[in-house]
């Protein structure tokens, strides 16, 4: 490059002014490496004017100088690619150290060197580092000379013999060696490029260059040795005058191309467009820079010191390299890798930077390349855009996605991850196990209703840290809604851990909650299920952790039950028994049968109660005790009851106009918690006592009392809404429950059944029988009627009329029967009017004798 004519290099790069690129040069190697060069150099130079004979400071020295300087101010020769180019510098260097000794060519390479940095930058680093290097390679190869081959100024004199060619091949060799190792070492190792590969290919072309020099700078040494300087200074002015007035010439001309007012107007547009260029790259909105082929920071703009926390001159010193966090290090070198070979016109990424604070900024990261329009140096644009905000807030959406709002413990989605990789490992390696545990609290409902949501959440909280706190490193807690909660135990040696951890959860949560000033009790059902049984999908285990803890539930809460397969089979059963459920009220499976209700004083025949059956048309007769809670469970006991409610009052309807009697007979239908808790339940009785056309005094309602007790202030309204349609209204059950007698006058209740558990026990324990005294007398001072369910034998008729027990049911009369069985009993007891045969044989019967 032109040193000493700064003005005839101006084009450097189309978009960056030349300011920007003052300190490429000076950046591209490390401070250490510059230090280092810089003392050799000066070393070099000192020890060569100390060994410099004064007679050498002669005037065909000082005429060589001045022709070196302007031949290496106005001649550059290169190649068509750019890559060669004839050093003229060296070439007169390598004279003077042939015709003048090797010190006046240590001084003259320190003068020219000198001279071109200053020329070129206004980086005193830099001029006094190129100087240096210039410097010292002339010092090394002088010397090198002269251990191997003597006095360098007689090697000339052997013309082009053997020693000769030997010193010009290690002068060149030398030279491009150490040229080509400066650039290696210097700033190969920036961007992590192989220091050999950048050597061998400097190498290749300035051995290229130097030959033709070295060789030469022999040829004209040759010359003044054997014709003399005088004529040899002659032809060599001859040749510089043509030389000049040539390039005079060319420049004259090209000059001539152009006015003076365009020259003028040319320089305000370059100059103009450089400052705002400078002012537009300066105060840009995002992050600029330029920096060099090996990651050096060679110019930074406001912003990107602003992104990163460091000043313009303390990135200047550093490369991106060293603000680029770790992990991003790799793709970042390989865009670059793309840009470099051409495959790619620009390069985009989402990055890391480390700011100077030590936390990490994102940055949406652009990066093109651009080519000093003369030098064709390589350098990066980079634009860099602080998108942390935005990346802080995808991190949260992206954490609130797999992660609960309360608890901030991983949701279902997230738990749902880690099962199916444990699935994945097990199925890898058999030794590893697995468990699922199946968390739900018991009565939190009732906390959340008496307590209130926001103590409800505050549990939740609570017990989401203690679970935390109770885990193994490497095990999953989750919460997947409301009171459930699941937690992930892996490898575990036998199923015994899974146990152990559940007990200490249970004894962990079993010590009291303090919420807002209150003390807070709770319990934990748990399910476990062990990867033992065999998984393949983590839905199944999942499935079977919960379908223990629903057994854990059933069999009394606040315990655990391990999960085999004949829960799961159950738990079939129970989903196939809900599907064919829904679909027998469409197909009209479900049928009432009606079991007697008897004075027992008299035998008289008062009433029936209706109870529901289903036929299915594969399974044969199913249970009520099977099919009720499931009708419960699943919300279906609405349309049931409301369909055996319908069907029993049309039937009465029907019996009372056949067989019409004083005191009319009555029908009773129980209905079930979930019934009674209906807003519309008043209408719906209503509507079906219109449409049948029964008397509500006919329509006995049973409601068991513990349906009445969860809520006595609303249960007392809506049963005196059921009496003053004129329905009566029934307690079934009576004495399991947890009634207080102090309600019991406050509800408009006509009678009390008593629980059949009592009536079978009475005989064998007199604490039963006691029990039954105590209600038949309770009833009636309230004046309340008494039905007895369960008569079974004679000892037990004979027992409830001595205790004044008024009407009874149960097998020792009837059996639950159809419609038409029903018609039946009523028929020959309101035709026969006989005395009852078990008042002769006191077996029970299946034949009904009943009188009117």
């Amino acid at each position: 490059m032109s040193c000493l004519e700064p003005a005839q290099r101006r084009t450097f790069f189309p978009a960056f002014p030349k300011h920007l690129m003052e300190t490429a040069d000076s950046q591209r190697f490390s401070q250490r490496f510059i230090k280092i060069c810089i003392a050799l150099g000066a070393g070099a130079a000192l020890l060569s004017l100390y060994l410099l004979k004064l007679s050498t400071l002669s005037f065909p020295l000082f005429l060589l100088a001045l022709l070196t300087l302007n031949a290496t101010s106005r001649f550059a020769a290169r190649d068509t690619h750019g890559r060669w180019h004839f050093p003229i510098t060296d070439t007169f260097i390598f004279l003077a150290m042939l015709v003048f000794d090797g010190e006046a060519a240590v001084v003259l390479a320190a003068i020219v060197a000198l001279c071109a940095s200053l020329s070129s930058s206004k980086n005193t680093v830099s001029v006094l580092f190129k100087t240096a290097i210039k410097v010292f390679a002339t010092f090394l190869m002088v010397w090198t000379l002269r251990l191997s081959f003597g006095p360098i100024t007689e090697i000339v004199s052997g013309g082009f013999s053997l020693p000769a060619i030997n010193a010009i091949s290690i002068s060149l060799l030398l030279q491009a060696a150490l040229s080509a190792t400066i650039v290696a070492v210097g700033g190969a190792y920036k961007i992590k490029q192989s220091v050999m590969m950048t050597w061998l290919r400097n190498f290749f072309w300035k051995t290229l260059a130097y030959v033709s020099g070295v060789v030469a700078a022999y040829a004209v040494a040759f010359t003044i040795l054997h014709i003399g300087f005088g004529i040899s200074a002659t032809l060599g002015t001859i040749i510089a005058i043509a030389l000049f007035t040539y390039q005079s010439l060319r420049e004259n001309s090209d000059l001539n191309r152009v006015t003076t007012k365009e020259v003028v107007h040319r320089d305000k547009a370059l100059n103009d467009s450089s400052e705002r260029f400078r002012s537009a790259f300066d105060y840009a909105a995002i992050g600029m820079a330029l920096v060099s082929s090996e990651g050096r920071w060679l110019q930074v703009n406001h912003s990107l010191c602003q992104i990163l926390g460091y000043s313009e001159p303390e990135l200047l010193v550093t490369d991106f390299l060293t603000v680029t966090h770790p992990d991003d290090l790799p793709a970042a070198l390989s865009n670059i890798s793309q840009l470099l070979k051409g495959k790619v016109p620009t390069s985009q990424m989402e990055k890391r930077y480390i700011h100077k604070h030590g936390h990490e900024v994102w940055v949406h990261w652009s990066v093109s390349l651009v080519r000093d329009a003369y030098t064709k140096a390589v350098h990066f644009i980079f634009q860099i855009q602080d998108i942390t905000d935005r990346k802080l807030a995808e991190q949260q959406l992206h954490h609130d996605a797999f992660h609960d709002a309360l608890t901030a413990l991983p949701n279902r989605a997230l738990f749902m991850d880690h099962l199916k990789l444990s699935i994945a490992r097990s199925q890898r390696n058999d030794k590893l196990m697995y468990a699922v545990l199946y968390l739900d609290l018991d009565r939190f409902k009732i906390i959340n209703d008496s307590l209130g949501h926001t103590i409800g959440d505050q549990l939740l909280v609570g017990i989401a840290d203690r679970l935390k706190k109770n885990l193994r490193p490497g095990d999953t807690v989750a919460r997947l809604g409301g009171d459930e909660f699941v937690i992930l135990i892996e490898d575990i040696v036998e199923e015994k851990e899974a146990i152990q951890v559940a007990e200490r959860i249970q004894n962990e949560l079993s010590t009291p909650f303090t919420l807002s000033g209150r003390e807070v009790f709770t319990t934990v059902s748990m399910g476990i299920a062990p990867s033992t049984t065999g998984y393949e999908r983590a839905e199944d285990i999942l499935r079977d952790a919960d379908t223990a803890m629903y057994r854990a539930k059933s069999l009394g809460k606040a315990r655990y039950e391990i999960f085999d397969k004949a829960m799961h089979a159950r738990a079939i059963n129970l989903l196939q028994l809900e599907t064919d459920m829904r679909r027998a009220l469409e197909r009209q499976e479900f049928f009432v049968h009606y079991q007697p209700i008897v004075a027992l004083q008299d035998f008289n025949l008062r009433g029936f109660e209706a109870l529901v059956r289903w036929q299915h048309p594969e399974r044969g007769f199913i249970s009520p005790m099977d099919f009720i809670p499931v009708a419960e469970e699943t919300g279906m006991i609405a349309p049931l009851g409301e369909f055996v409610l319908r069907e029993a009052c049309r039937q009465m309807q029907k019996w009372q106009v056949i067989f019409p009697s004083d005191p009319p007979m009555f029908m009773s239908v129980n209905l079930s918690s979930k019934q009674f808790s209906q807003s519309d339940i008043i209408s719906t009785v209503d509507q079906v006592l219109k449409e049948t056309g029964l008397n509500p005094h006919s329509l006995k309602l049973e409601i068991t009392e513990s349906v009445v007790m969860e809520n006595i202030e609303t249960a007392t309204e809506m049963l005196r809404e059921l009496r003053d349609l004129g329905v009566k209204l029934s307690i079934d059950d009576f004495g399991t429950g947890y009634s207080s007698l102090s309600y019991l006058h406050r509800f408009p209740i006509d009678t009390l059944k008593i629980d059949r558990s009592f009536v079978t026990r009475m005989v064998e324990n007199n604490e039963n029988t006691e029990i039954v005294r105590t209600i038949v007398v309770l009833a009636q001072n309230l004046g309340m009627d008494v039905v007895a369910e369960g008569v079974e034998t004679n000892e037990q008729l004979a027992l409830l009329r001595k205790l004044g027990c008024e009407n009874g049911q149960g097998y020792f009369f009837s059996k639950p029967v159809s419609s038409e069985g029903a018609e039946k009993i009523i028929c020959e007891t309101y035709e026969s009017k006989l005395i009852p045969v078990h008042s002769l044989n006191p077996k029970p019967s299946n034949k009904t004798v009943l009188v009117a």
